[in-house]
């Protein structure tokens, strides 16, 4: 069963943006977090799946680290559109420093910097991309999560 139209892309602001969701639990609606904290991105060289965590097909190469994005609207945050969510600005990782490198076909939404987290929404990434030593993995503006 699939949610409407209006409440996944309130659903999508509630967690990207966080932007209060009207109309659930009390009159207020689901508030805003006083504290918003960041989202956690990782990259992946497989499907995670629904039952996945974060370090599932987790990528490793040397200087690899997640990267934290705000959860805000805009350039340090995310887009959110048309039941669609973007990062507001490229999320560039760390350049390959060697090790097992891969070739990045998935990224993750989570919980955590480091560690299994919770997997909020996972997306492929197109072009995919293949990590070795000097290359330096970057997600772009139109790298999209879609509900529906």
């Amino acid at each position: 069963m699939s949610k409407g139209n209006v409440f996944e892309n309130e659903w999508l602001l509630h967690v990207f943006n966080n932007a209060t969701l009207p109309l659930i639990g009390d009159a207020a609606g689901l508030l805003a977090s006083a504290a918003p904290g960041h989202l956690y991105v990782s990259l992946h060289t497989g499907d995670p799946g629904e039952a996945g965590d974060q370090t599932t097909s987790e990528i490793a190469y040397t200087n690899y680290a997640r990267m934290d994005v705000d959860r805000a609207a805009g350039a340090t945050g995310w887009t959110v559109t048309n039941n669609s969510v973007s990062p507001g600005a490229a999320i560039t990782f760390a350049a390959s420093g060697g090790g097992a490198g891969g070739t990045v076909t998935h990224f993750v939404v989570g919980t955590a910097s480091v560690g299994a987290g919770k997997l909020l929404y996972s997306g492929t990434v197109s072009p995919n991309i293949v990590v070795s030593s000097g290359v330096t993995p970057q997600l772009t503006t139109a790298t999209a999560i879609t509900e529906d």
